[in-house]
């Protein structure tokens, strides 16, 4: 009888984790094809990303880890136009995000500052606009932060990760102010909208 119980423990078990594998890389698939439908590729550079695939690890511009989870999404100079999306924050082992030098629009999401493997952050030469989400300050991780050419507005932060940064990182700003001083108020310029 114990035999029994433990072969039917290992069947549990078994089965457990073949489910859960393709359910987070379903919810990392859905999140990146949220991704694909929210902009225009007119280099088709996201050709490959088939939503009815049930692993993203085989899409071209994503590396994943040995446990299919998306580590790296390498998309710079793709020519892709328009908006991030939410669900980039349900790529929770992300380590690098790049994004350089595309025609993206619209905010930075809140969300991104949920990824806590984030090391590179590289939104530089778009056209972002919008106030840098202050999630951003609680990755510890962030070691790598460039959102220079934009059209981002506010203050700029200096705390929690954004203390590792200086102002290269947010140059060329025209409607950024700062950095902020320790200890005081942010700037309100009123002119971030």
């Amino acid at each position: 009888m114990a035999m029994h119980n433990l072969v039917q423990a290992l069947v549990f078990v078994a089965v457990f984790f073949n489910t859960l594998a393709p359910t987070v890389a379903n919810v990392e698939g859905d999140a990146l094809y949220a991704l694909r439908r929210s902009v225009k590729d007119p280099k088709n550079v996201l050709k490959s990303w088939d939503p009815t695939l049930v692993d993203p690890c085989t899409w071209f511009h994503v590396t994943c880890d040995a446990d299919n989870r998306v580590t790296r999404l390498d998309l710079g100079n793709a020519k892709l136009k328009g908006r991030l999306v939410p669900q980039l924050g349900k790529l929770e082992r992300l380590q690098y995000l790049e994004l350089y030098m595309n025609n993206l629009e619209g905010s930075i999401p809140e969300e991104i500052g949920g990824l806590k493997s984030l090391v590179s952050l590289d939104l530089y030469n778009n056209n972002l606009t919008g106030s840098i989400p202050a999630s951003l300050s609680k990755l510890s991780n962030l070691n790598f932060l460039d959102v220079s050419n934009n059209d981002l507005c506010g203050t700029i932060p200096t705390t929690g990760s954004f203390s590792k940064f200086s102002e290269e990182s947010f140059k060329n700003n025209s409607r950024l102010e700062g950095p902020e001083l320790m200890g005081f108020v942010r700037y309100d310029t009123g002119r971030c909208k």
